[in-house]
């Protein structure tokens, strides 16, 4: 991590620890919003006002946090409006690289060759770790906000009239039950697959287990007879849902120890996953090679850096070129 604007030791994925030894993940550094006239959002600082060409957008495609950011900028139709550039799947010693892989680019605006200089680009003194997404402001050359949560709203709703309002991911009279529902799935399910892959007691390991299969039997409940989690209207919390099951058999059955089912064992969340696939601008996002040679490259979780060449994905079939440019 960065500690004072320096680089300090090698990467490693468990930031801290709570008492039983439980993945703690860590908090977002930077917290302002992107509006329509640059008024302040609910946290930071105003003077963000929503532009074409201004704002870009830092992503890595193993990540699901990223990943959906990209989804909510392909819906949003503001491709042509936020640019975007792509880590390098294997994280290195110094975290995400930019690089010349399939499917990943430089950093060819501000010429960085890792992440956390883009965050010392912003503060030279800065203490924490580098992450992504990282929503840039080209004209203040600063960082605009690093929390997926508030990026994807802002894409939903920020940009005014330079977004596509077919779809609306936050939708007023949905707020307090799509709030609910995230407040249910992030802990146990988006965050949980973490917390089990990154527990480091027998105790912390089975308590997220435990939790990530009582949410995806729950979900797997919800989803009977309906297209999404809210009926027919796709919203944020498909979203959420959505990266993590694309990345669960590949990744977290195997290498996190999810290993009581797969999402392929479930009929509704399968159909789910593959109803979110027929939509271009979700299935544009996912690269399959990327993810499993990002969750693989892990050290501490599989020190040889050997990456399967399985599983058979059923919906593999909605995916082009796996190592296409997914952005």
């Amino acid at each position: 991590m960065l500690v004072n604007g320096k680089w300090t030791a090698d990467w490693q994925p468990v930031q801290a620890k709570d008492a039983k030894g439980g993945f703690v993940r860590q908090m977002s550094s930077f917290r302002h919003w992107i509006t329509p006239d640059g008024s302040p959002g609910p946290t930071g600082n105003s003077g963000f006002e929503a532009e074409s060409g201004r704002y870009h957008l830092y992503v890595a495609l193993i990540c699901p946090w990223a990943s959906r950011t990209l989804i909510a900028r392909r819906l949003k139709g503001l491709e042509q409006v936020i640019s975007v550039s792509v880590v390098e799947p294997a994280l290195t010693d110094q975290g995400w690289r930019f690089g010349d892989y399939p499917g990943s680019n430089q950093d060819e605006l501000n010429g960085a060759t890792y992440l956390h200089e883009i965050y010392t680009k912003t503060d030279p003194a800065i203490s924490g770790r580098a992450t992504v997404p990282v929503l840039w402001d080209k004209q203040r050359q600063t960082i605009v906000n690093n929390e997926s949560a508030d990026i994807v709203r802002m894409f939903n709703s920020g940009f005014g009239d330079l977004a596509d309002d077919t779809f609306d991911l936050y939708p007023e009279d949905l707020r307090s039950d799509i709030d609910a529902l995230n407040d249910r799935i992030y802990p146990r399910l988006n965050n949980g697959v973490y917390r089990a892959g990154f527990a480091t007691t027998q105790e912390a390991y089975e308590e997220a287990f435990r939790e990530v299969f009582g949410m995806l039997d729950e979900l797997e409940e919800r989803l009977d007879g309906k297209a999404f989690l809210f009926g027919d209207r796709l919203t944020e919390t498909d979203i959420r849902l959505f990266v993590t099951l694309v990345r669960f058999d590949a990744a977290y059955h195997g290498l996190f120890k999810c290993n009581l089912r797969r999402i392929a064992d479930y009929k509704n969340l399968s159909a789910h996953l593959e109803r979110m696939l027929t939509i271009p601008s979700v299935a544009g996002t996912v690269n399959i090679d990327h993810i499993k040679r990002g969750y693989y490259s892990i050290k501490s979780l599989n020190p040889t850096g050997i990456v399967p060449l399985g599983p058979a994905l059923p919906f593999g079939r909605f995916l082009a070129d796996p190592r296409k440019e997914a952005a």
